[in-house]
């Protein structure tokens, strides 16, 4: 049939090149794939390929028949990215193009909603209209090569004209480029606004940048700024942690003021666990700097769904983490003294007891066992100390109004449980202490307390088996704590896991 339609020049006297390039239009056109409602399906894989060979075979149709190209001079407006899609003036049809053209619907970019306009829906439709004109023209022409192949001459109502199937072609083509001009270029506007938070970040980080440069101190309302729009961006992009927007700059400043004090002294706690929580906040801040510093000199790349962006991600995880425990600990004097007595306490411990530093350096699931015990020894301890604070701001509805203690420091009401148990804390090591002082080896009262509290934290980390052959007595009633301890180490995971766990990491 193929070979008599050529020997015969075909259904419109088509030259041989223009014959072939046509009826591969036409099995396309077969092949084309459509929904229950006759809309091309463009959704499948299926319906995306076939869609995708049928507008390749079109253009390979229209220039087969010379057909004519409608100005695509607007693409020089182009941004690098669609330029790159569109680089020169050929046709160049798209799936996305189309489905476009049929959907018209809204577009969410970061959150939030945007509209085409009503002349880009105006030129979608005419899109449209001329996509179902050439279907149907196709499909004229399909039945006319049917009837020509069983011998049957095609009637003149149903036999399109060469003419015919070129002025579809091209006024496919202009309502093509027409909409094709209308929505890149509105795409771009929106994509456009969509960045425009980190482009303000770029635009605020240079203005930091040029204060250091020219050795004047940055504004105060500039750092403000671009911790706020770091803030919006979390908010935005970071899909990976909570996205919070309420991290403000008063966590730098902090930070920045607990790193201008002296780390210790001999007559002062060390405060290492103080100066690694505001280096880590300072630390994302900079890198986030850095980030906004490279991204500006190629912010056509920025992907302007912001949560695509993996390296603006990471660096969000990486702040939000930081400044999340900033917020807490780093803004608050009390609580990071708290951090670093207890830090410093369970160092000490980790003398006494090398399996505690086995346990950390090898993140042993009894570590967090063992953990929330040695913080509530801690506080038992000293609970008129510093390290109340940290106990408190895990267990508040434990504690009361703040008191003044005879000694002269501040101190809270403990509730009836709480303060039960720290009774009995104490006359365990009271009873210890007598024991051991009894002892040549401890001699004084302040080394049997000493002794006392050594065994009770080492049985709190590997159990009995450490101080076996020693007293049975000892080992019963420092058993009988830590059994009355578990209690309270179990509330603190408990309470709220979220704050125990974020304090737990900040601890070790």
């Amino acid at each position: 049939a193929i070979m008599f339609r050529r020997i015969c020049g075909g259904v419109a006297g088509l030259a041989s090149s223009e014959q072939v390039a046509m009826q591969e239009l036409l099995d396309s056109r077969l092949e084309l794939l459509t929904d229950e409602g006759g809309i091309v399906d463009v959704k499948s894989d299926a319906g995306y390929t076939s869609c995708t060979n049928f507008l390749t075979k079109i253009d390979e149709a229209s220039r087969a028949m010379s057909v004519e190209i409608a100005s695509r001079t607007y693409r020089l407006k182009f941004s690098a990215n669609y330029r790159a899609l569109f680089p020169d003036n050929n046709r160049h049809y798209r799936v996305d193009v189309l489905e476009a053209s049929v959907d018209q619907q809204e577009i969410w970019v970061n959150g939030e909603k945007f509209e085409l306009s009503l002349e880009a829906i105006q030129r979608a439709q005419l899109l449209q209209n001329s996509w179902v004109s050439l279907i149907l023209l196709l499909d004229r022409w399909q039945a006319a090569e049917v009837a020509l192949a069983a011998g049957r001459p095609p009637s003149a109502a149903t036999r399109p004209e060469k003419s015919e199937l070129v002025s579809s072609l091209y006024a496919f083509d202009v309502a093509w480029a027409s909409f094709e001009n209308q929505y890149i270029s509105e795409l771009i506007a929106i994509e456009e606004q969509a960045r425009e938070l980190v482009v303000r970040a770029v635009h605020l980080e240079e203005e930091l940048q040029a204060c250091e440069m020219s050795a004047k101190p940055p504004s105060s309302d500039v750092e403000r700024q671009f911790v706020l729009f770091i803030a919006q961006l979390n908010a935005v992009a970071n899909f990976k942690r909570k996205g919070r927007d309420d991290l403000g700059s008063d966590i730098l400043d902090s930070a920045r003021e607990e790193l201008r004090l002296p780390p210790s002294s001999a007559n002062t706690r060390s405060r290492e666990a103080a100066r690694l929580l505001a280096g880590d906040v300072l630390a994302s801040y900079n890198a986030m700097r850095i980030y906004f510093r490279k991204v500006g000199q190629i912010i056509e790349h920025v992907d302007p769904h912001l949560c695509n962006n993996v390296g603006l991600v990471a660096r969000l995880v990486d702040w939000e983490e930081t400044w999340e425990v900033g917020a807490r600990y780093v803004k608050s004097r009390a609580l990071l003294d708290a951090v670093c007595d207890i830090a410093e306490e369970i160092k000490a411990i980790q003398k006494i007891t090398p399996e505690l530093t086995t346990m950390i350096e090898d993140c042993d699931v009894e570590l967090f066992m063992v953990l929330p015990r040695l913080v509530v020894l801690c506080f038992l301890d000293k609970p008129l100390r510093e390290r109340t604070e940290l106990v408190r701001s895990l267990l508040p509805h434990r504690f009361g109004a703040s008191v003044i203690a005879p000694s002269g420091h501040s101190s809270f009401m403990l509730d009836p449980d709480l303060k039960g148990v720290h009774e009995f804390f104490k006359e365990i090591m009271v009873k210890l202490t007598t024991t051991l002082a009894t002892t040549p080896a401890t001699g004084s009262s302040w080394a049997a307390r000493h002794t006392a509290w050594e065994s009770i934290v080492r049985q709190a980390v590997i159990g009995d088996e450490d101080i076996s052959g020693k007293s049975t007595e000892r080992t019963k009633a420092i058993a009988e704590l830590l059994h009355q301890v578990e209690r309270w180490s179990l509330e603190l995971q408990r309470h709220c896991p979220e704050d125990w766990n974020q304090c737990s990491a900040v601890l070790v």
